[in-house]
C-alpha cells in the first residue's frame, strides 16, 4: 500500500477529536503547515484539485477545532475545496485513492463519511443544504447544534445561493455561511457581486470603524442582552454609513462579520468562538488565496492550478507527457475553434457559458470577440433564458454548458426555449461518463430528457468533423431549439479541421456494411462499435455499423433499412438506457410492426461512481469488448456453424 509520510502533528490526527483533544492552540499553525504539505505530496504525484483546498487550509482547521463536527454540522460548497477536510477525518491513510477507481471520491460523499454531511459537486447548494439541516435539528429539539456553509464568492453568483439566504435570513437557526472570498471560481468572477464584495474588502474606514464595533460587541456583551442589542444597532448604522450601498447580507437578515484574514488561523479560531455564542443567521466573510503556501500555485494561474495533473512539486514545474505521434484534440478545443470560425462567417452568433469558458473552450471566442461571447457566472438557469432572449431578438446563441449541470436549467430549457421555439443552439460538453469527477457530473441523462421535448433537435457526433458539420449545420436557418452533445476528452481524428458541410437534419448513415447484424450508435461510441466490427470479422462475422446522428428526429428511412434487413440489431450509447437512443429504437420498431432482437447497451438505472472513462465503459458494459461479446452471444449459433465449417 502507498504511504504518504504525515508531520509530527498531523500524524496524531486520525480525526477532529484528536485535532482538538491533542493538539494546544499555539500549535495550530504547525498543523496548518503540515496539512498543506501533505496536499502538496499527493496532489503532485497522484493528480486532483489543488488551489481550492490549500486556500482553505486555515479555515478547515479553525472549523474542526472550534465546532464540535460531526455533531455540528459543516456543509462544503462543490468540494473542490475539501481535501484537508477529508484528510482531518479519519481519510488520510487512504487519500492516495482520490479520485481514483473504486477509491476515494473527489466530493465529499454521505456515503463515505458522517463528516460529509451533505453530498456536493455542483456549485451553490450548501446554504439551502445547511438550513434544511438546521431547521430540522430545531424541530428536533436539538438547539445547541451548529450548522455551517461553506460557499466561495464564485459559487454565491448562483440563485440557488440567494434562495437559500433569502429564506434562511427569516428562519431562526443556527447556522453560519461562511463566504470564502479568494475572487475565483474555476475561472476569474464576474458580475455585479464581484465588484460588491470588492467594495467590502477594500473601504479602509469601513474595516477600521468594523473592527473598532467588533472589539465594542466584544467588550459590551458581558454587561446583558439589551447593551448587546444597542451595540448591534450601532453596528449596523455604522456600516451601512460607510458602504456606497447597503450591506446585503444585513439586509437579508444575516449579521455579517468581516472581512477577515482566512489565512490567520488564530483569529478564525477567536472569530468563530465568537459566532458560536451569537444567535441567529451569521455570515463571516473571509478573505482567502487560491494555492496559498505553495508558491507556484500562488504567483501563478488560479485557472491552471485548480486541478493541474501532476507536477513537480520542488519546481512547480507541471509534467507534460509528449505524445510520440499527433493525437487527436479534445472535443471541447474543437467546439471552441469552430464556433470562433463561424462567427467570422455569421455576425449573429453569440457564445453563452456559466462561469466554464477554460472548461468549454469558449475562452476562444471571448478572447477573439469579446463582445460576442459572455460568461454569465455559475447561473444556468441565467444562461439559458439570457439565451432566449438573444434568440428573439435575432442572434444566434450558442449555449455551452456541460451535460450535468444543463440538469439545472431544465425548466428553462422547455418553457422559455422549446415552448417559443427559439433557435439557441446547446452545446453539451461531457455528455457520458465524465471520468474522475464522478456522479455529479456524468452527463447520463440529455439523450433522454430533450430527446422528450417538443421542438427540440438533439444529436451527437461520432468524430470531430462530424461536431463542426453539426454546429454548421444549426447556424444554418432558424432551426429552432438545437442540443449537440459531445463527450469530455479526445476525439478519433488528428487530421479534424475539415471543411463545413450541411447536415441533413434527422439523417444518419451506413458507416459499415454487414449482413449478420447491425449495431447502432449515437455518438462517439460508434468508434467502440467499428473497433468490434472489425474483431469480429476475424471470425467469419459481418457486421453493418450505421451512425444514428440523431435521437431525434429519428432517420426513419434507415430504420426501416435496418429492421426490413436484419433480425439482430444491437444498440450502443453513452447515455441512460431509460428513454434514451435505443428505447427510441425499440418505439420505432414496435409502432411499425417489426420483430427482431434488440440488445441495449448504454448506461444502466444507477448512478456510476468516478473512475476513468474507460474503466467507466467497461463497468456499464458498452465498451469495445462489451459490444463484441454481445455481438457474438447473439450470433451463437452462426458462430458454431464457423467453427464446425473451419474444423473440417
Amino acid at each position: 500500500m502507498e504511504s504518504y509520510k504525515a508531520g509530527p502533528l498531523l500524524d496524531q490526527i486520525e480525526f477532529p477529536i484528536d485535532l482538538r483533544e491533542k493538539i494546544k492552540e499555539a500549535e495550530l499553525s504547525q498543523v496548518c503547515d503540515e496539512l498543506r504539505d501533505f496536499i502538496v505530496d499527493v496532489v503532485s504525484t497522484k493528480g486532483g484539485h489543488f488551489g481550492a483546498s490549500l486556500g482553505v487550509i486555515e479555515l478547515t482547521v479553525a472549523l474542526h477545532y472550534v465546532f464540535n463536527t460531526p455533531y455540528d454540522q459543516v456543509v462544503w460548497d462543490v468540494g473542490h475545496q475539501a481535501y484537508g477536510h477529508k484528510i482531518l477525518t479519519g481519510r488520510r491513510q487512504n487519500f492516495h485513492t482520490n479520485r481514483i477507481y473504486k477509491g476515494l471520491s473527489g466530493f465529499p460523499k454521505r456515503s463515505e463519511s458522517e463528516y460529509d454531511t451533505f453530498g456536493v459537486g455542483h456549485s451553490s447548494t450548501s446554504i439551502s443544504g445547511a438550513l434544511g439541516m438546521a431547521v430540522a435539528n430545531r424541530l428536533k429539539g436539538e438547539l445547541d447544534r451548529q450548522h455551517i456553509a461553506v460557499i466561495g464568492d464564485g459559487a454565491m453568483t448562483a440563485g440557488l445561493a440567494f434562495e437559500g439566504l433569502n429564506h434562511g435570513g427569516s428562519v431562526d437557526s443556527n447556522m453560519i455561511v461562511v463566504l470564502n472570498d479568494n475572487c475565483m471560481s474555476i475561472d476569474p468572477n464576474v458580475g455585479a457581486l464581484r465588484d460588491y464584495l470588492t467594495d467590502i474588502t477594500t473601504s479602509h474606514t469601513y474595516n477600521k470603524v468594523k473592527d473598532e464595533v467588533w472589539n465594542l460587541l466584544g467588550k459590551i456583551s458581558k454587561f446583558g442582552p439589551n447593551a448587546q442589542h444597542i451595540a448591534q444597532k450601532i453596528e449596523n448604522a455604522v456600516k451601512s454609513s460607510l458602504l456606497k450601498q447597503s450591506n446585503m447580507f444585513e439586509s437579508l437578515n444575516f449579521r455579517y462579520f468581516g472581512p477577515v484574514d482566512g489565512h490567520d488561523v488564530d483569529h478564525l479560531v477567536q472569530v468563530l468562538r465568537d459566532l458560536k455564542d451569537i444567535p441567529g443567521p451569521k455570515i463571516l466573510h473571509c478573505l482567502t488565496v487560491k494555492g496559498k503556501g505553495y508558491e507556484p500555485a500562488e504567483s501563478g494561474s488560479p485557472t491552471t492550478w485548480h486541478a493541474p495533473g501532476l507536477f513537480n512539486k520542488e519546481t512547480g514545474e507541471i509534467i507534460k507527457v509528449v505524445p510520440k505521434s499527433p493525437e487527436p484534440p479534445k472535443y471541447q478545443d474543437v467546439f471552441g475553434y469552430s464556433i470562433v470560425e463561424l462567427a467570422e462567417k455569421n455576425e449573429k452568433i453569440v457564445g453563452i457559458t456559466p462561469a466554464m469558458p477554460t472548461g468549454s473552450s469558449l475562452k476562444f471566442m471571448m478572447e477573439a470577440m469579446p463582445d460576442r461571447a459572455f460568461d454569465v457566472g455559475i447561473a444556468e438557469q441565467h444562461a439559458v433564458t439570457f439565451s432566449a432572449g438573444l434568440a428573439t431578438q435575432g442572434l444566434l446563441p450558442f449555449c455551452n454548458i456541460y451535460s450535468s449541470f444543463m440538469q439545472r436549467a431544465y425548466d428553462q430549457v422547455v418553457h422559455d426555449v422549446a415552448l417559443q421555439n427559439l433557435n439557441v443552439i446547446f452545446c453539451l460538453d461531457r455528455a457520458g461518463f465524465a471520468g474522475a469527477d464522478g456522479p455529479t457530473h456524468h452527463g447520463s441523462y440529455d439523450l433522454a430528457y430533450f430527446r422528450c421535448i417538443p421542438n427540440m433537435t438533439v444529436c451527437a457526433p461520432m468524430n470531430e468533423s462530424e461536431l463542426r458539420n453539426l454546429m454548421y449545420t444549426a447556424q444554418l436557418g432558424d432551426c429552432g431549439p438545437f442540443a449537440i452533445r459531445y463527450p469530455r476528452g479526445k476525439g478519433v481524428m488528428t487530421e479534424w479541421k475539415t471543411p463545413f458541410k450541411e447536415i441533413k437534419i434527422g439523417t444518419g448513415r451506413r458507416v459499415r456494411n454487414g449482413s449478420d447484424l447491425a449495431i447502432l450508435t449515437i455518438g462517439h461510441p460508434g468508434n467502440f462499435a467499428l473497433e468490434a466490427a472489425e474483431k469480429l470479422k476475424q471470425d467469419g462475422a459481418d457486421v453493418a455499423v450505421y451512425d444514428m446522428r440523431f435521437v431525434k428526429p429519428l432517420d426513419e428511412v434507415l430504420l426501416h433499412e435496418v429492421f426490413g434487413k436484419f433480425d439482430k440489431v444491437i444498440t450502443v450509447e453513452d447515455g441512460c438506457l431509460m428513454g434514451g437512443m435505443g428505447s427510441a429504437v425499440v418505439e420505432f420498431m414496435t409502432d411499425h410492426g417489426y420483430t427482431a432482437s434488440v440488445k441495449r447497451l448504454g448506461i444502466a438505472d444507477k448512478f456510476f461512481e468516478h473512475g476513468s472513462q474507460k474503466e467507466l465503459y467497461a463497468e456499464a458494459g458498452f465498451g469495445v469488448d462489451d459490444i463484441e461479446i454481445t455481438a457474438r452471444k447473439m450470433l451463437a449459433d452462426q458462430f458454431k456453424k464457423l467453427t464446425k465449417y473451419a474444423a473440417g
